[in-house]
């Protein structure tokens, strides 16, 4: 039998990447005591309000077919909320809604590079972008988000791979998996970059309500130089807890939600009222979750860094997000052999860093979401693993 040549594009993006995290659950299942750092779940369930929101809006009929942009209510509030974050009116005409932010940068991406098209995108980057860009036969073009400038995007690493081909660059900010955040001059560098070049400038900002204090965190909608080409996706996933959900948006010009619909509706045609309503009064109310997790995820970063001091391993500090990453170059094994015997040796599960790209073979990524009995065995248990593997280990 035959098949679309995307099956061949997406082949190895999907679970393979999450192999360590998959053999930590299998683990726990035949009952090993594994301490699950892999994935970023937040930590707390979700707001009961919203669920009964939704549950409410479900008894009162709110289950049929949606408006194909996102139900009216729900891209008024996200008009009104970024218009207030960013200094400047936004639209609902502005605002796509799509279910969680994985469809959203589906949608966009599909829409924006085709076969012979070419994404600038971090290395590191979620593990799921590569197969976003593929899926339409874009070519995904790695740029190398250094340790030494904190893994932000120098504008110098995207100007040399810009070629005739390329048709967007695409962001995280803040960053996953390292916790990096853009700044304001960052962004305008790369909207002139992008200006120069007409290119589409797509910003993941999902995890822009967990930046930590005395972090500023600039939005690619803010910044003139960005003005006509950026577009924005986020979702209630992080900020309020409901990753299960699923629900989401894109934010860009009117133009280019307008040239985006035919697609919209063609793939799902809506989000679920009753979920778009659940998600207009989160996005109106604001997250009563958010603050505790911010708080909770900088003091566990430290305390991991902390822990893990005169063990050989080095932690970098994220700057917001749920994760940290520690450089496990000096145990001299790569990332997926390191985190395979950590979690066989020492019942602790993290994620290779070659999970999210070539440059952090020497890395492995660590969720800040257990509480901190379970944090503080990890180290305990990591810095054990860490001796067996480090000669002579350095502060």
């Amino acid at each position: 039998m035959r098949f679309a040549t995307i099956t061949d594009r997406l082949a190895g993006l999907g679970a393979d990447k999450w192999a360590v995290h998959l053999r930590a659950r299998a683990l726990a299942a035949q009952g090993r005591e594994i301490i699950e750092l892999t994935i970023g779940e937040p930590d707390v369930p979700t707001p009961p309000e919203l669920v009964e929101t939704a549950a409410a809006a479900m008894r009162a009929g709110r289950t049929g077919y949606s408006d194909g942009r996102g139900e009216p209510g729900l891209r008024r509030a996200l008009a009104d909320r970024y218009t207030a974050r960013i200094g400047k009116t936004v639209t609902s005409d502005q605002v796509m809604c799509f279910p969680g932010t994985q469809t959203s940068l589906f949608a966009v991406l599909t829409g924006v590079a085709e076969t012979g098209d070419e994404v600038l995108v971090g290395d590191p980057m979620y593990a799921t972008y590569e197969g976003v860009i593929r899926a339409g036969g874009a070519t995904m073009v790695p740029v190398p988000l250094r340790p030494e400038n904190g893994f932000r995007m120098a504008v110098a690493d995207l100007a040399e791979r810009i070629t005739p081909r390329t048709r967007a660059i695409l962001l995280t900010t803040p960053h996953n998996p390292t916790g990096a955040v853009l700044t304001a001059a960052d962004l305008d560098a790369i909207g002139e970059l992008a200006r120069a070049h007409d290119l589409w400038v797509i910003s993941d900002e999902v995890y822009d309500e967990l930046v930590f204090d005395g972090v500023d965190h600039a939005s690619a909608l803010s910044r003139p130089a960005l003005d006509g080409r950026a577009v924005v996706v986020s979702s209630i996933s992080k900020s309020h807890g409901a990753p299960g959900f699923r629900s989401g948006w894109c934010v860009g010009p009117e133009a280019f939600t307008a040239k985006l619909l035919p697609l919209s509706e063609t793939m799902l045609f809506g989000n679920q009222p009753f979920i778009a309503d659940m998600t207009e009064r989160a996005v109106r109310d604001g997250s009563p979750v958010a603050p505790g997790m911010r708080s909770r995820f900088a003091a566990r970063a430290a305390r991991l860094a902390d822990r893990l001091g005169g063990t050989g391993l080095r932690v970098h500090r994220p700057q917001a997000g749920m994760f940290a990453m520690i450089d496990i170059s000096a145990t001299g094994l790569n990332s997926h052999d390191y985190a395979l015997d950590l979690l066989e040796r020492q019942g602790v599960g993290v994620m290779p860093g070659s999970s999210f790209g070539s440059t952090l073979t020497g890395w492995v990524r660590v969720a800040l979401t257990v509480d901190d009995p379970a944090l503080d065995e990890a180290c305990t248990r990591i810095a054990a693993h860490a001796a067996t593997l480090i000669a002579d280990p350095v502060a």
